[in-house]
């Protein structure tokens, strides 16, 4: 018998679907993250590619200035005819006698192109400018108008100083503070996205802190107001179910007896007293589904509590139960809280379903499971969800006495205290299975012992499995 296949076949499905969950880019952070990272890089390969063109220009500029000073001091001094004073660094040459071997030309690439441009915004008009030598160190020759002598001086251009470490530098303390806003932008949300799961699957979250941007703290401001309304609307229904409830257990309870003294017929009794406990099994119900405190207690180990509760002489096709406990000693639960799951999951099979009951335990990865199955004609898939909300009778063929569609209801609410989750289920070839999955060191009464227990145990020797039909 195996009855957890779909168990394992539904948590395949959940792995595939938590595939495209846990890619960064489908949160908000990693979308903005992103957004940053492409803005700022092309914000920097701009500023990079406008550097590298106008810096050129920006140190021909400031070298000329300076290089201005040293030819207008020289063309003064060759006018007063005055000595050039060697700190220029400058000579004057005759230009009707040129010394054999130089060559004036006019530069094609490099800085001091852009030199020569400046320098000629700067001269006066007619002045002439030439280089000679190689272009590594070339000389600069500049002729004032109206003077017979070229001022020679050498050409000393500075190299650029390297950007690229600066750049990256820049970059990555952009990088990171971008990354920064936008991890604190999205923490709010991703805090209201928190409480919003736990919310959705029945627990009650602290109120989130208001924080963030205006639109963020109206959006915390309305959610927190929501739940304390959802809340207080369902504190009150569950007052008065339980009001409405205890107030007829003693009327019941009356009728119950009169029924049993005062009818002589004794099937017309049988049908009174019959009636009776259908509604004393309803008013059950209401106070059940009406709690909201969780249940406490001393942990059991629940394969041991199965098996004494559910262990059965008949064997074969004639058995209504057929047990499957291969958890071990380590899985262990409230008895109050697992008495109410397993009472009201057994009660549901054989009232909608068929016998046997397959009841089942194990563990898979880092999750407990307890499973239910009947053998009945199961549920239509598009009714699946409805089978877990409250009062909600699926069909008339599946609604038997004193029921009043809370059962499964109860079930899902008591997983939940347990930090676990109820999943419901056609079988594959016929009649519905019910798994109550309880994560491996889950926070509930009794769960500190138990995960000790189980860690001893698994440290000692292998669960023994415990089978019964």
């Amino acid at each position: 018998m195996k009855i957890f296949h779909w168990f394992k076949r539904g948590t395949g499905n959940s792995a595939r679907g938590m595939s495209t969950r846990n890619n960064p880019f489908n949160s908000l952070f990693g979308r903005m993250a992103l957004i940053s990272l492409v803005v700022l890089f092309a914000v920097q390969a701009c500023w990079f590619a406008v550097l590298t063109v106008q810096r050129p220009h920006h140190d021909a500029e400031g070298y000329a200035r300076g290089l201005m000073l040293v030819l207008a001091a020289a063309n003064d001094d060759a006018r007063q005819g005055v000595r050039i004073a060697p700190a220029l660094n400058a000579q004057l040459v005759l230009a009707a006698n040129l010394p054999e071997g130089v060559a004036l030309r006019e530069p094609d690439h490099g800085q001091i192109v852009h030199l020569l441009r400046a320098l000629r915004n700067l001269l006066p008009r007619g002045a002439q400018i030439a280089i000679d030598g190689p272009n590594r160190s070339p000389r600069l020759w500049v002729r004032y108008p109206d003077n017979p002598n070229w001022i020679v001086t050498p050409v000393d251009l500075p190299a650029a100083p390297p950007i690229l470490v600066e750049s990256v530098g820049m970059l990555l303390a952009a990088v990171i503070l971008s990354l920064a806003a936008a991890w604190q932008l999205q923490r709010p949300l991703s805090r209201v996205a928190q409480s919003a799961r736990q919310f959705g699957t029945g627990e009650r979250p602290v109120p989130v802190e208001e924080r963030g941007p205006r639109e963020l703290r109206d959006l915390i401001r309305a959610f927190n107001q929501m739940m304390r309304q959802i809340n207080d609307a369902d504190d009150e229904k569950a007052v008065m179910l339980a009001g409405i409830a205890h107030d007829l257990k003693a009327p019941l309870t009356r009728l119950k007896l009169r029924a049993s003294v005062l009818v002589e017929d004794d099937a017309e009794r049988a049908h009174f007293i019959r009636d009776i406990d259908s509604l004393t099994r309803i008013v059950q119900q209401f106070l059940e589904f009406a709690a909201s405190t969780p249940s406490t207690g001393p942990a059991v180990n629940v394969d041991g509590f199965l098996a004494e509760q559910f262990a059965h002489d008949e064997a074969g096709e004639d058995a209504l139960f057929r047990l499957e406990l291969l958890a071990g000693d380590g899985f262990r639960l409230p008895r109050t809280s697992l008495d109410r799951l397993v009472t009201n999951l057994v009660d549901n099979a054989l009232e909608h379903g068929a016998p046997p009951v397959d009841i089942g335990t194990a563990r898979h990865g880092s999750e407990w499971v307890i499973t239910v199955r009947d053998h009945g004609e199961g549920i239509a898939p598009e009714r699946l969800s409805d089978a877990r909300k409250p009062f909600v009778r699926l069909d008339p063929a599946r609604a038997g006495d004193g029921h009043c569609g809370l059962g499964l209801a109860i079930v899902g609410r008591l997983a939940r205290e347990l930090g676990g989750r109820c999943e419901i289920d056609n079988a594959p070839e016929h009649g519905l299975i019910v798994r109550i999955v309880v994560p491996v060191g889950a926070d509930y009464p009794g769960a500190d012992a138990g995960a000790n227990n189980g860690t001893a145990s698994q440290g000692t020797r292998a669960p023994q499995p415990v089978m019964a039909s």
